[in-house]
Parts: structure tokens; C-alpha cells; sequence
């Protein structure tokens, strides 16, 4: 039992040094630990297996919280140290780091990877690794435009990050986030250029995306960058919605019907989803525990990268009675 406690503060040192490129000294400081312990650690860490040239984490060495939480949610899930002083900002960029050798690891040759833009996927996006893959396809997953501006520097930065890292072909969607009137939403699909993001969309492998939360310390992107007015976040608090997934809205209990705020959004609906075979989901901080919550009983993941404390969060009160008004 010591040595495999060992072997985990082992992997939680190497996971800070080599992926968050933290100091020994900041290290040892977080850990309540000497650095010569933590240079201990790392040794350990390479003796036995835990460190190549990068870290990895080999279904032996999951830490028991992350087969505890891929257990009870269904998802495979990467939980990512962080000490309960950490602010949410930095909380954000851990998880990024670690989302964005994920999307390396699993971008491959004539693979669709949809794009949801928000401040998760942003910080994802500064850091993915280069890769060589052929023939790959990154295509906006939601509407960027509002009433205040067009969203395309916004928008076309993040994806020109991802296509750059990828030397892959790179597929705007420029509509609004949410239309002012579903007709004209309907409209607009029925156009061919639209309609072709739209095949590109349904044909994706690989979904990256965040989740936006009305009440994060962190404000999500939507919130903040002018795409809901007072009668949307109205709208918003009266239908009960605790998140979103590429502007399409959802309850606590992973419903989202009746949310009328989704007859005008340009994300993909929920059911599109779910039928993506991988779907990285990107979350931190623990003002965010029902937006998690809900997305897992929506089934919109099937793979997850979160803090610590938003994990152990999620797991104490995973059984909390479901409350919202209509």
C-alpha cells in the first residue's frame, strides 16, 4: 500500500514538472514536500516507467479518484493536480496543457476534428504540440457572430491554431451564435455554402469543446463577449439551464428540451452530439460543478480532462436532488 502511494505522489510530480513546467521549488512548495523529496519523485517516476519523454499515464498508474470517476460517470477521465488555493485561471491552464497533448495524441490522417470556440478551447489552442497528420479537417462547430462584432478575429485565431498544429484544412462557420428569429436560422441552412459546414460538422471524429457556465468564477465567453442580452440571460435562469455545449443550452438533469434560447443557436444539437465517436471535454474550476454535472447526464463526453477539486466536487455531489423552474 506505501509503495503505491509512493508511486502516486511519484506520477503527481511528474505530471507538474514535465507537463505543467512547474519548478522544482514551486513543486515542493504545493506538494508540502522537500525538493530533494521531489527530486526523488521524479527519479522514481523514470525508473519506473511513469516518464518517457513525456508523461503518461498507463491504465496501472490512473490515480484511484480518476477510475472512481470514469466508473460512476462512463468517461474515460483525466483529472489534473491542483491544490485548493490555485485560482480558476490557473486551474484553466493546467487542464488546458493536458487537453492539448490529448487532441495531439489522437489527431490523426483524414480525421474531422469540430471546434467549439470558448475560453477552454482558447487556452487549448496556445498550446497544442505541432503533429504531421494528411488530408485533416478542423471545422467551426458554433456561430462566433453577435450583435456587437463579426467573431471572425475571435473565432478565426483559435481555429488557425488548431490548423496550424495539424497542417490541416480549416473550415469557418460564419453565422451568428444565435439567431434573432429561428426562421431565419432555418433560412440560412438551407443555403449550400452553410449546408457544406454542416456535412463537415455531422462527419467529425474529434469534438474539442469547453463548457459554458452561467455561474463560473472564470466568465465563459459567451457570457462575457456580448452574445446574450438581458431577455437571453433571462431566458437562461427561467428554463433552468445550468451550461452549454457550443451555445446549445441544457438542464442539471441533461435535458434540454423546452429551451427555447436553442431554436436559435447555430451549435449542433445535442443528439449530433452524441453521435460523435470522441469527445473531448475540457473543464476546470469548481464554480462549474453543476455545468459538469448536467453535461455528464446529458452523455455529451466520452472523454474528460478536469482539476482536482472540480472532480471531487463533482463526486461528492453527484447524488444532490436535481432543482429547476420552467
Amino acid at each position: 500500500m506505501a509503495s503505491t502511494s509512493r508511486e502516486q505522489r511519484a506520477l503527481t510530480a511528474a505530471q507538474l514538472y514535465y507537463v505543467q513546467n512547474m519548478g522544482m521549488d514551486a513543486i515542493a512548495t504545493e506538494m508540502r514536500v522537500s525538493r530533494s523529496s521531489v527530486s526523488r519523485l521524479l527519479t522514481l517516476a523514470r525508473e519506473t516507467g511513469l516518464v518517457e519523454i513525456t508523461v503518461h499515464s498507463p491504465r496501472a498508474a490512473r490515480s484511484e479518484m480518476e477510475e472512481q470517476f470514469s466508473r460512476r460517470f462512463g468517461v474515460t477521465a483525466h483529472i489534473v493536480p491542483a491544490p485548493e488555493r490555485a485560482t480558476d485561471l490557473d486551474r484553466l491552464e493546467r487542464t488546458a496543457k493536458v487537453a492539448a497533448r490529448i487532441v495531439s495524441s489522437s489527431a490523426d490522417s483524414k480525421l474531422t476534428i469540430g471546434v467549439a470556440w470558448g475560453a477552454t478551447v482558447s487556452a487549448i489552442a496556445r498550446n497544442l504540440p505541432r503533429k504531421t497528420v494528411h488530408d485533416a479537417h478542423v471545422v467551426q462547430m458554433n456561430g462566433a457572430v453577435n450583435p456587437q462584432t463579426a467573431g471572425v478575429t475571435y473565432a478565426g485565431e483559435l481555429l488557425g491554431r488548431f490548423g496550424r498544429a495539424f497542417n490541416a484544412s480549416v473550415h469557418p462557420f460564419p453565422v451568428p451564435a444565435l439567431f434573432d428569429n429561428p426562421d431565419t436560422k432555418r433560412a440560412m441552412w438551407r443555403e449550400r455554402s452553410v449546408r457544406r459546414v454542416l456535412d463537415l460538422q455531422r462527419g467529425a471524429g474529434l469534438l474539442v469543446f469547453g463548457l459554458g457556465s452561467p455561474r463560473a468564477e472564470v466568465a465563459s465567453h459567451i457570457y462575457s463577449g456580448g452574445y446574450l442580452d438581458e431577455h437571453d440571460l433571462a431566458a437562461v435562469a427561467g428554463s433552468g439551464a445550468v451550461g452549454d455545449c457550443a451555445t446549445v443550452f441544457y438542464r442539471r438533469d441533461g435535458s434540454d428540451d423546452g429551451i427555447s434560447l436553442n431554436e436559435r443557436s447555430s451549435g449542433p444539437p445535442l443528439d449530433q452530439v452524441r453521435h460523435i465517436p470522441h469527445r473531448l471535454c475540457v473543464v476546470s474550476g469548481t464554480s462549474k460543478r453543476d455545468t459538469l454535472l448536467g453535461s455528464l447526464a446529458a452523455g455529451l463526453a466520452t472523454e474528460l480532462v478536469l482539476d482536482e477539486p472540480l472532480a471531487r466536487e463533482a463526486l461528492d455531489h453527484v447524488g444532490d436532488p436535481v432543482r429547476w423552474s420552467r
